[in-house]
């Protein structure tokens, strides 16, 4: 499989299509389908694919540190409220 992601499978239980939706909708949304989805309806620059590139891994390191300080006992889950 070159790259290629493994295809979404939802079983629909007791005929609840709506039910099935939900959870196809939610494993999208964890997957980034939809954000790969909406990327791909246009033309994406070379400049502004590396600077989302780079956006993305500022989030990521700044989204792990947090859970290593969290983990530590640094901080608390919750973000204090905006005034």
């Amino acid at each position: 499989m070159n790259g290629e992601r493994p295809l979404v499978q939802i079983f629909v239980r007791d005929n609840n299509v709506d039910q099935a939706l939900k959870a196809l909708k939610k494993k999208m949304q964890r997957e980034g389908s939809f954000r790969e989805m909406k990327r791909h309806v246009h033309y994406e620059k070379p400049s502004e694919k590396r600077a989302r590139q780079q956006a993305e891994a500022v989030r990521r390191a700044r989204k792990l540190a947090r859970k290593r300080i969290q983990r530590e006992g640094g901080i608390t889950a919750a973000r204090p409220a905006k005034p």
